[in-house]
């Protein structure tokens, strides 16, 4: 029984642990975004504001076009989150049900691709996208989106539909139903969670998105957030903290909501795709 409960005590100090990790950052990052330049430059910082302000976010605003960035990677992050999903999900369906040796192979190719590092992956896309004339567009970015959240997406919408029992399909085809008709009326709602669940996690992946922005979007007018965020952080390396973690702090916003209001589908569609029939 002693030894039960020190293993369930290291467990929860080990989680609790690794939550303060993860939690520091942005916790330091909020106190940061809230404090006046005296506290800034202060030796011995504090975790509350003395003075909090709401100067860092004016500034910001004052100092770089965050809108219009914003209102870029909203755009870029939904539609790719959406494209990927629709594209993903009949591959799915295709890979679950019929497990020939060609869906094993494109199942290992999903799991090897993941592994490819981002400089080896720019420069062939960056020739791609300029014989296409989408170099510095969005919808060019969300074509890199796309290709780079569809393995994911494949991957995880497998194992959701490999969860949904064959019998519902058959039963589907014994009335008359075609393959497609089974995907949309039968499968494609009792994938609602994994789908929810998938385009978050491309949604998330796209707007926290970095190097493909900075590489494929040349004009101001087209960057998305963190790119120009980048533009807080002078010639010589010297960051204007301030502005720049009332920005991030805006920035990362959006992600925080998203997950917390559905937060309950993406437990659902995560245990679902963890149960195999």
């Amino acid at each position: 029984m002693r030894t039960g409960r020190a293993a369930r005590a290291g467990q929860y100090a080990a989680l609790l642990a690794y939550l303060v990790f993860l939690a520091f950052p942005f916790l330091w990052l909020v106190s940061t975004a809230f404090k006046p330049p005296r506290e800034l430059a202060d030796l011995h910082p504090t975790w509350i504001p003395d003075d909090p302000t709401l100067d860092n976010f004016r500034q910001a605003f004052d100092e770089q076009p965050l809108l219009r960035a914003a209102l870029n990677s909203l755009l870029a992050a939904s539609s790719a989150a959406l494209i990927a999903v629709l594209v993903a999900t009949p591959m799915a369906y295709v890979m679950a049900r019929h497990r020939t040796a060609l869906a094993r192979a494109a199942t290992g190719w999903v799991v090897v691709s993941q592994a490819f590092p981002f400089v080896l992956l720019i420069i062939p896309l960056f020739l791609v996208l300029k014989n296409l004339h989408l170099i510095n567009s969005v919808p060019g970015l969300v074509m890199v989106y796309v290709v780079w959240a569809l393995p994911f997406a494949l991957w995880m919408l497998t194992g959701y539909v490999r969860a949904v029992p064959a019998e519902l399909e058959e039963a589907a085809a014994v009335d008359g139903a075609g393959r497609l008709r089974i995907l949309v009326s039968v499968t494609a709602p009792l994938l609602a969670p994994g789908i929810v669940a998938t385009a978050l996690f491309a949604f998330i992946t796209a707007w926290n998105e970095f190097f493909f922005a900075l590489v494929l979007l040349k004009t101001a007018e087209r960057q998305t957030l963190p790119v120009v965020l980048t533009h807080f952080i002078g010639a010589e390396g010297v960051a204007d903290l301030g502005p720049l973690a009332g920005a991030a702090f805006l920035a990362t916003l959006p992600s925080l909501v998203v997950f917390a209001v559905i937060q309950r589908r993406i437990t659902g569609g995560m245990l679902a795709g963890a149960v195999k029939s």
